[in-house]
């Protein structure tokens, strides 16, 4: 993993998937940023916007400060994978 890279995870309350990338993070200490769309129908418009979906989990993982790749319902293979 980089160390210029930034994680951002859209995520819900009750969200069990979005709860099992939490830990997974946690548990490999890689820092990672948590918008949550609980209660905010506008994030889930911004989530549209950009990638024409409204549920979670996304991540988004930047390694360019402008750019960010979005990992739409990834499961941790695959965020392990994104992460190299």
């Amino acid at each position: 993993m980089s160390n210029n890279q930034k994680i951002i995870l859209w995520s819900k309350n009750g969200c069990s998937y979005c709860k099992d990338i939490q830990s997974y993070f946690n548990d490999q200490q890689i820092p990672f940023s948590t918008i949550d769309v609980t209660e905010h129908d506008d994030y889930r418009n911004i989530l549209e916007a950009k990638y024409g979906v409204r549920y979670v989990p996304v991540v988004e993982i930047s390694h360019d400060p402008h750019v960010y790749q979005a990992l739409l319902n990834p499961d941790i293979e695959t965020l392990k994978k994104a992460l190299i």
